[in-house]
């Protein structure tokens, strides 16, 4: 069974690289670009979710001490009540601003219990919206640079196409010659075409993320911008 079960995952794994394969350059590019922006999406819609979560906390908090406020207010002018009507010796009105009072004490306490539950929620929000928009911030910026490589890339497919043009037309008039005739030109020919394509596998290995000549790229392209940082801000009088 384990035999059978490996010999089907190689076989998927190799209509997988064919498709790969045989799939447009253009066109996964795009399909690289439009998932980003998909994604990007995605979570400034889950980022608004929380920043709004945090909006709707403060105006809790806002309603909750109000009703700390108004509750502490007429728990105090029940306790005049009380003193008033003990001073005028009304015994039962007496039982009745004192009971009044402890009841409005009790809603005080729940009042003041909210209100403290809204603000430590409130605190743990707050520092997830941040978290959140500095996400989006960050992803927005990465989706800018993928859409300045997806500029870099759809230019050297469109050099590569250019080459197999050439390529094709080389192959066409060596296609037209003698077959039969023995000459050490088509062996140069093949050593040339084993050049070019060996030089184009290096070309496009350079604009992968992988390779060191990758990161040396990087590295003179932010050295370059941040000369160019640098200039603007002489140009404008920063200081930074």
């Amino acid at each position: 069974m384990g035999f059978f079960k490996r010999i089907w995952g190689y076989i998927k794994s190799w209509f997988r690289i064919k498709a790969e394969d045989a799939m447009n350059p253009e066109i996964e590019i795009e399909q690289a670009i439009t998932e980003a922006r998909k994604q990007d999406q995605a979570l400034r819609n889950q980022a608004a979710k929380v920043v709004a979560h945090r909006t709707q906390l403060e105006s809790q908090i806002d309603r909750a001490a109000d009703s700390v406020g108004d509750a502490r207010e007429m728990a105090k002018q029940a306790l005049l009540k009380a003193q008033e009507a003990s001073g005028a010796g009304d015994a039962a009105a007496v039982d009745k601003w004192t009971s009044t009072a402890q009841s409005l004490a009790m809603k005080l306490q729940a009042a003041e219990s909210n209100l403290n539950g809204l603000k430590g929620q409130y605190e743990a929000s707050a520092k997830q919206a941040e978290e959140a928009k500095s996400a989006v911030q960050q992803n927005a910026m990465r989706v800018q640079e993928l859409a300045a490589k997806r500029m870099q890339l759809l230019g050297e497919l469109q050099q590569a196409k250019m080459q197999e043009s050439v390529n094709q037309a080389v192959e066409a008039m060596s296609a037209s010659m003698d077959v039969d005739a023995v000459s050490l030109d088509k062996v140069e020919e093949k050593i040339e075409k084993r050049k070019s394509e060996a030089m184009a596998r290096a070309e496009l290995r350079e604009v992968t993320p992988e390779g060191a000549e990758s990161e040396l790229r990087e590295a003179v392209s932010l050295a370059q911008a941040d000369s160019k940082l640098a200039e603007l801000k002489a140009e404008l009088g920063i200081d930074l």
